[in-house]
Formats: C-alpha cells, structure tokens, sequence
C-alpha cells in the first residue's frame, strides 16, 4: 500500500513551456538528505538546485532546505557530522565547481554517510560551460548509484507528444524531446496530423514513430543526428505499434497487409517482414522480451483484449492474463516481468505491474483514473505513462513498487505517449576521486 505524505510542488519554467512536478505519494521510508549549496565559479550557473530536483523528483530523497543547515561545507575536512546528526539527515552531498578554462567547467563532489561517518563516493566531472545541466545530472546519477546502488537515470530523455488545439479544427502535434526532468525541449517533428506511438533504438540514436503525414498510417524511423527518416511500413490499412529488438536490428510492428491485423517483425538489414501471430482476432502492440526470443503482445482472441506471449522460433503463444477484461499495452521490464495498462471494475485504467509467469498476479501501480502508454526508464526503477487531469493529457511517474507517484502536467497543451529513453552516450569526462 502507498503510504501519503505532505504534497510536495516543484515548479520548473522550461523555455516556453513549464512543467509543475506534484509528488502527491511517497514511499514511508524516503531518506533525508542534504545538498550543501556548491561553491561555484562565478559566470557558471548554479547546479545545485538542479541535483536536489533530481533527488526529490526520484521519490527516494526528501533534500532538506538549505535555510535549516547549521553548516555549509566544501571540502571533506570541514565535514563536522553531528551537526547533520542532529538534523536527522542520513547523506550529505557538498561540491565544488570551478572553471577550468573560458569555456569549461569540472565539479568535484563528496557524499558522505552521516550515520556511518565516512565518505561513501566522490568524483569529479568535467564538461562544457554550457553543459552545466548534463554535469549536474550525471552528478545525480551518481550519488543515487552511490546511496541505492542502482544506476542512475537522470541523465537519459523522455520522448513524448504534444498536441495543441485539441477539439480545434487544426490541432497541432509536436514530437518533442527533453531531459528526464523536462528541461531543454527539442521538437522532432511538427505536424498537422496525429503522431503516434514514439519509441527508441537501443543505442538512443535512432526513434521510431507513426505518422499520418501522407493521410494513412505509417512506420517511420528517423536518425536524431541527421534528422534523415525512413519509411518502414506503408502498406495499405493498419501500420502501428513499433518496436525496437533489444539489438536494435528488427522492429515488430502491427500490420493489415494480409488483411487481418497481426503482429510482424521487419528486419532492418534486409526489409524480410515475417508474420509472426496467425488468428482472426486483433493481435497488436508488441514488446520483445529482453532476451529478444518472444514478443508480448494484445490481442481479442478470448473475445476481449488480454497479453499473450508468442516464442519467435515456435510461433506458439500462450495467456498471461486472466484477471479483467481489458489488460492491454504489455512493456517488458529490465527485469524480464512486465507492465501494461488494466481497466478495474469501476471502469478506471491504470498501469499494473505483473510477473510473465502464467499465473502472475497484477498489482496496480497508478491511482489515477486514465493511465495509459506505460514506459520504463532504463534502471527499471521508475515507470512514466500518460494520464489525464483537468480534461487535459499530462504526464505521470510511478516507482516499480508503486509506493512514489507523481504528477507532470504541462503549462501547454495535451502531452501524451511517453517514452523513456535508453541510457544515452555523454561527452563529458567523469572519474572517481
């Protein structure tokens, strides 16, 4: 069960567009820490704000408010613990900034056990001035490994749509990518036709995405660097549902080629489509396995929408779900169990987690009433999906565990059809100290 705690609101203004981050339920257990304010070079933005978000917005950390620190240390030495033993906090972060050259920066950072009295990890990072957010997410990713010892995810990106001027005559739709906290928006696509079902490549440089810019569906996948896309499927009906191999060289798609709608895989190297369901019912949504031997998969087959699994090389699926009479839109987690979205008896919808065995339970996660298009970031620790509040789309972020959710509404405009991004390669230079 999720335990409540006091609402917490984070606003942070992004360009144009703002995201107002409620974290609504917490985990019982949430750590107080503290992040001293880091001594910084002048001209350099300020990081630390940035961190405390990063820890805050995970649902593990509860960072204490600067004004009630009885000291502000910089370097190791100056640690006095009983000043944090007294304040309750379990890890205290403090760090450096300085400027290395007109252009760069590098950071270096401790984190400390107060309980323990001892330094438990330190490093330092070293990038663009203008590369400031990127240090101080990589600065988050490695104190969360540190303390939780999970590899962080501040650092990757979360792909999403945003649709303005819902219910117009001409709505618009924007493809658009940030960080995992919202900031640094970058539209990839703008159009005046619906834009469905983003995904990523393994290695993050390639997405995958239905357009309906042609006036029918179709699979397009397009280079980040380049921007250069390439059709993947347009045949004649349905076109949908894309997903990337765990290698990144096939993508299993929804079809009507053949008449029915059946789940395919393309081969990238060579553009062989194989059929892999055969059955007269609706059999759509992929998600491989993480091994990539089997795929998951809805389909109507039982006379309403459950998740099947099919082996690649003996096209034989079997029933994972049983409980209800809508569990669609299956994600396969890091750890081999899954996600998808369940439709409860008082006809809400929410986003359950459940184990691939045949007789795996559902255990909801969400506690919303619309939750849809779950994505998992690539620690497997947190879950982001798309919801409605206010008669709009916002974004949602749910642990794996269920006990931290959180609210992600957009200051414009519906967003919709989150997708969490792999962890992404980084030019910046990172060591231990």
């Amino acid at each position: 069960m999720k335990a409540l705690i006091t609402t917490v609101m984070l606003f942070l203004c992004i360009g144009t567009q703002g995201f107002e981050i409620i974290i609504d339920q917490g985990n019982d257990q949430i750590t107080p820490v503290a992040v001293v304010p880091f001594r910084t070079a002048a001209g350099i933005p300020d990081i630390t704000p940035i961190v405390e978000f990063d820890l805050a917005r995970s649902g593990q950390f509860a960072p204490m408010d600067s004004s009630n620190m009885l000291s502000f240390p910089h370097k190791p030495e100056d640690i006095a613990f009983r000043d944090w033993q007294v304040l309750g906090v379990q890890y205290v972060i403090i760090g450096d900034v300085v400027e290395t050259t007109a252009t760069e920066m590098s950071i270096s950072y401790h984190v400390f056990d107060v309980t323990g009295e001892r330094r438990i990890h330190g490093g330092t990072i070293s990038g663009a001035r203008n590369q400031h957010r990127d240090v101080a997410h990589l600065v988050s990713d490695e104190v969360f490994e540190a303390i939780v010892n999970v590899r962080g995810a501040f650092s990757t990106k979360i792909m999403y749509v945003l649709v303005q001027g819902r219910g117009t005559e001409s709505p618009t739709y924007r493809l658009q990518i940030a960080d995992s906290d919202g900031a640094n928006v970058n539209t990839i696509l703008e159009s005046l036709s619906p834009i469905m079902s983003p995904t990523w490549s393994p290695d993050g440089k390639r997405i995958c995405y239905v357009t309906f810019e042609t006036g029918s569906s179709t699979v397009v996948v397009q280079e980040l660097a380049s921007g250069e896309r390439e059709t993947i499927a347009a045949f004649k009906g349905t076109n949908s549902a894309p997903a990337f191999s765990p290698d990144g060289t096939k993508i299993a798609l929804t079809l009507s080629r053949d008449g029915n709608t059946e789940v395919y895989t393309v081969d990238l190297r060579d553009r062989e489509y194989r059929r892999i369901t055969s059955h007269r019912a609706i059999d759509t949504e992929p998600s491989w396995t993480t091994d990539g031997s089997s795929l998951v998969f809805t389909s109507d087959r039982a006379g309403n929408p459950q998740l099947y699994m099919v082996n690649l090389r003996s096209l034989s699926p079997k029933r994972l779900t049983f409980v209800g009479d809508y569990n669609a839109r299956p994600r396969v987690l890091p750890d081999g169990n899954m996600l998808y979205v369940h439709r409860a008896e008082d006809d809400s919808y929410h986003i359950v987690w459940q184990s691939l065995d045949v007789d795996g339970q559902p255990r909801i996660l969400t506690s919303n009433v619309l939750d849809e298009s779950p994505s998992v970031a690539p620690n497997g620790m947190m879950v982001v999906f798309g919801t409605r509040e206010d008669n709009r789309g916002i974004l949602g972020v749910v642990s794996v565990d269920g006990q931290v959710e959180l609210k992600l509404p957009s200051s414009q405009g519906d967003v919709q059809e989150p997708a969490w991004s792999p962890y992404l390669a980084s030019n910046l230079t990172s060591r231990k100290i």
